[in-house]
């Protein structure tokens, strides 16, 4: 039995924010219907080409959904998405434009005076008011507006993340919020109106940075795939030219590094790095003993040092090796899905279900579902083929 097996989920969507909260309700196994426009769909789908003529993002956050083609601004499928939703939708996802979706009908105050019930979740850049309410949002914008990119990178050149990661938060909380929307349903028969800001979501991420700096002190520094806080902890290289990632967290730690990876258990008492403070602000000179105990060696041999004196490490995998991952693999983590270009592997959603599975159905080509959601609300195939042409579906 699937947690979500009797909830429907109609989703107004693109990119990613959206799309991957909506994933997960139907990784859970609730139905979610993806309304997309005629001839286009999420803009997503163009992304790239490279999983086999396919995008990348669109596959990753859209498989096991429904997907519905219409033109909301024609009165027709209007009424068709009204009719949808009142009849059937459980929960309302959205991330549209600012103010789109109530032009449309679709606010939790017009949907819940006809369907006390529902569960409306609005997702977008900064919220549904403020006076950055109406600015245009995309993942980069808002890592830098969260200050996310002001302490990430190197002294020389701030960087963004490589995954969407504001996107990907404000996916998380809507998901989780929705969850306990549906938990706050089936107790008091009450809906329930969700606003999740990608400014606030990852802005809760910032928090360590932001207590740092608190009361006008000064940010942790950049220090690129170092940490800038914690010391030794980061990449260092081997003799072989290779990076080895290792990270110390603890005086007993740091007492079992001196003894046998750098073979000078009289650094453990060394006054210059008697605790993690020190050690980070003396980090060239603790870097240069580190780079001198290790050159003698490869980084396969420091890391196995590292692994048998019980020390955090690991290797800087390439997406290659990660596809390849000798974990993922010996715990059954790989499942295939279908495509319109045929089955791909997929990663299960993290987490392991003692009763059941989740769910990890086909990704959707555009409106492939128009018609079979048509013909449930009683259109013929006659009126559908009309209102292909005229563009509504």
């Amino acid at each position: 039995m699937q947690p979500l097996k009797n909830i429907t989920v109609v989703t107004l969507e693109h990119a990613i924010a959206a799309p991957f909260a909506t994933r997960q309700l139907a990784d859970l196994g609730a139905r979610v219907i993806k309304i997309e426009r005629p001839g286009v769909g999420d803009f997503a789908r163009g992304y790239d080409e490279r999983v086999r003529g396919l995008a990348s993002h669109f596959v990753w956050t859209n498989r096991s959904k429904e997907s519905l083609t219409l033109d909301v601004k024609h009165e027709e499928a209007q009424k068709i998405l009204m009719r949808l939703i009142l009849e059937e939708a459980d929960v309302v996802v959205q991330n549209l434009a600012p103010g789109a979706a109530a032009r449309l009908g679709l606010s939790y105050e017009a949907l819940s005076a006809l369907k006390p019930g529902i569960i409306v979740c609005d997702i977008s850049g900064y919220g549904s008011d403020g006076p950055y309410r109406d600015k245009k949002a995309y993942d980069l914008l808002i890592q830098s507006e969260a200050g996310f990119v002001s302490v990430t990178g190197t002294p020389e050149t701030p960087s963004k993340a490589g995954p969407s990661i504001a996107d990907i938060a404000a996916g998380m909380y809507a998901y989780t919020n929705i969850l306990a929307a549906l938990m706050h349903r089936q107790q008091t028969g009450e809906g329930q109106h969700i606003d999740v800001s990608m400014l606030e979501s990852l802005t809760e991420w910032m928090s360590y940075p932001l207590y740092y700096a608190f009361d006008g002190a000064a940010p942790p520094p950049r220090t690129g795939a170092s940490h800038a806080t914690i010391y030794p902890y980061g990449p260092f290289p081997a003799g072989d030219g290779k990076t080895v990632m290792l990270g110390l967290q603890n005086e007993r730690e740091w007492k079992i590094f001196c003894e046998k990876l750098l073979l000078q258990p009289e650094l453990a008492n060394d006054e210059r790095f008697s605790g993690n403070a020190k050690r980070s602000a003396a980090r060239a000179e603790l870097s240069a003993l580190i780079v001198e105990a290790f050159a003698p060696f490869t980084a396969e041999q420091v890391s196995s040092r590292l692994e048998h004196a019980g020390i955090a490490n690991a290797q800087v995998n390439s997406m290659a090796e990660v596809w390849a991952h000798p974990q993922l693999k010996a715990r059954d983590r790989w499942r295939e899905v279908e495509t319109a270009a045929g089955r791909v592997p997929a990663l299960l959603p993290p987490g392991s279900w003692q009763h059941g599975a989740p769910r990890m159905d086909a990704v959707p080509a555009l409106g492939q579902h128009t018609e079979a959601i048509l013909g449930s609300q009683g259109y013929r195939a006659e009126r559908m083929g009309e209102l292909r042409a005229e563009g509504v579906v």
